[in-house]
Order: C-alpha cells, then structure tokens, then sequence
C-alpha cells in the first residue's frame, strides 16, 4: 500500500472520529418555524467526486425547486464534474468545488472550506447522512435550518424504499419540514434528470443513426464498470448473443467508458465521447439501456431511457434505476432470458 493511501485511510478515520456526533439522528433548527416565502437561498453537501453520486442528488434539487421556487441553491461538491451536470439546472447557483486529489491541491482543497463561510443560507442540507464531509459542511455553514440526515427509524412508516440513495435524502427533507410547520411533498419522489438541450438531444439523434444498422429501435450496452461490478468478457459475450438471438430486429450499440475498452471487444457497432453531457444526448435517443450498476447506467436514467441496471455484488435497493419502467435486476437470481424478456417488454411499449 502506497504512503499516499495509508494516509488516506488516516485521514478518513480521523474525520469520522471527529465528525461522529455531529447532527447525530437529529433536526437542528434554532427554535423557529420556517417561512416558506423567506427562504432564499439553500446549500446541498455532497462532496464526493463520483459520477453517479453526484447525478443522484438530481431528484433533491427538483425537491427543493418544487418547494421553495424563489430559493436558489449552492452545491458543495468535490471534483469538476457538478460543474457539468447542473450546468442547466437554472435554481442551480454557486458550486463550491473541493479538488478530487486533497494533497496535490491542498490551497485550493482548504479555500474550498473557507468558501463555505463566505455565504448565508436559510437551509444547508447534508445529503449523506453517514458522510463525516458532509456533516462537517453542514456544520461549519452558516444558515438558520441545518438538516443532517435523519435517522431512518424516525419515519420508516411513511415512505417505501427508504433505503434507495437517491430516494432518503428527499424523504429526510419531507420530514424535516413538517418538523418545521410545512406540509411536506407526499408525491412519487422525482427521478434523476440531467437538464439536456434541444440543441444536446437532437446531435444524440444524429450520432445515434450513424451508428443504427436498420430502421429500428436499439438497445444500448454498458459492458464495464468499476471492480468486482464489471462482468467477465465470458459473461458479456454469452448475454449479448442471447440478446441477439431473441431481438434480431433491433439495433444493438455498445456505449464505451473513458477508459475506451469493451468486454465485447469492440465487436459490434460502438459509441465513445468523454462528453458526459454529449453521452446523455445519446442515450436520450435510445430504447432500452442495460448496464451494470456504475456512474453511466445512472447518467442513462438521468437521460429518461428506460434502464435495466445489473447488480451482482452491490444492492439493488439502494442502487437501482427508477421511474420510467426502469429497475434493477439481481443476476444472481436471474436468468439473461428474464433480463431480456424485461427489453422486450420495454421495446413493445
């Protein structure tokens, strides 16, 4: 293990010990009830460089947008990616972004935690409740309404599929606020949503039929994913001919990762951008995507494709794509001609 690890791990450790009784399981909120009409600006943490964790934050920005339409918000994130994402979101203000890589930006990693004092905010909502960062943040920010993260046993009788990281921060801000005299939102919890541009979503339709063998609706693949998530080459080359074999008329295009490596080994026709925003617009034009769970199977459900996302190792509740007879699938238990009869359906509609 490099020095550089070891440290990491110590400063993990260290900031969890520090930060581990702060806003524990509990609603601080000086005393008062809350205005609707006078909240003006609010702060979500979630200072995490990852791709899918940042696009999952998408359904508590339309939350808040719905609930508070005159506030705007800042985003504590850390890497450049947010500044990506939100571009569209228009309640989406200032993006406070701590460097991915803490001690080879160490100045710019501290201003990062000065910036948060620079500003007031009438709510500043830590959207991983376990995140010591997080909760720091929180913390540290200087506003009237501070919402850590609720405990799920406080209102686990009222919303399903708590347990979904997506889904609990918008079920912990609902239960804040009837804390503070507001009635909360008791609708289906948005879906995640990247903000695409007609001008996005019309070159994903020029890309998309380059690529498109015959008039038909196609399937996108995502055959890689990080660690023990990736699917052997074995496993990708038995699924896709079963794909193949069962929906012959369709078109069948595998989107590549950044890393420009295919566990179809570059086989059948492909897609490659590192354009977060341009991959959207492509899979804005598709059918049906299928993908393990990684950062670009939630940037396809944030482009309102239907998603059937795999899982393997990580846990689907928690994991999966939503909305938009979108699911996760267990492949553990179950069958490539379930998971195909679950295309199929989708195609059909």
């Amino acid at each position: 293990m490099s020095l550089l690890k070891k440290v990491n791990i110590f400063r993990r450790g260290l900031m969890k010990g520090i930060t581990k009784n702060i806003g524990e399981s509990k609603l601080i909120t000086n005393g008062e009830q809350i205005n609707k009409e006078e909240v003006k600006r609010i702060l979500i943490t979630r200072p995490n460089h990852r791709l899918g964790n940042q696009l999952l934050i998408t359904p508590l920005i339309q939350e808040l947008t719905a609930t508070f339409p005159n506030a705007k918000i800042d985003l504590f994130l850390k890497g450049g990616v947010g500044n990506i994402l939100f571009e569209n979101y228009t309640q989406v203000d200032q993006k406070i972004n701590l460097p991915k890589k803490h001690f080879k930006e160490l100045g710019k990693y501290i201003g990062g935690w000065f910036r948060l004092k620079k500003y007031n905010y009438d709510i500043v909502i830590n959207v991983a409740k376990n995140s010591s960062s997080g909760r720091l943040s929180t913390k540290l920010a200087n506003s009237k309404y501070k919402f850590f993260g609720l405990d799920e046993s406080e209102f686990t009788h009222k919303f399903e599929n708590l347990n979904h990281i997506a889904k609990f921060p918008v079920y912990s801000f609902r239960e804040s606020i009837s804390h503070l005299g507001l009635e909360p939102n008791l609708s289906t919890v948005p879906p995640l949503k990247m903000m695409l541009s007609k001008e996005e979503i019309a070159k994903g339709k020029i890309d998309l039929a380059k690529l498109k063998e015959k008039d038909a609706k196609t399937i996108a693949l995502f055959t890689f994913a990080t660690g023990a998530k990736c699917y052997s080459k074995e496993w990708w080359s038995t699924f896709y001919n079963d794909l193949k074999t069962t929906l012959p008329d369709y078109n069948i295009i595998e989107v590549l990762p950044v890393e420009n490596v295919s566990q179809l080994d570059f086989s059948i026709p492909h897609y490659y951008s590192k354009d977060v925003r341009e991959i959207c617009g492509f899979f804005a034009n598709c059918d049906v995507f299928i993908g393990a769970d990684s950062g670009i199977m939630h940037l396809a459900t944030a482009s309102g494709v239907p998603t059937l996302g795999l899982f393997s190792v990580t846990q689907p509740d928690t994991y999966q794509p939503y909305g938009n007879h979108s699911k996760g699938i267990n492949t553990n238990t179950t069958s490539n001609a379930e998971i195909i009869q679950d295309a199929k359906q989708i195609l059909e509609l």
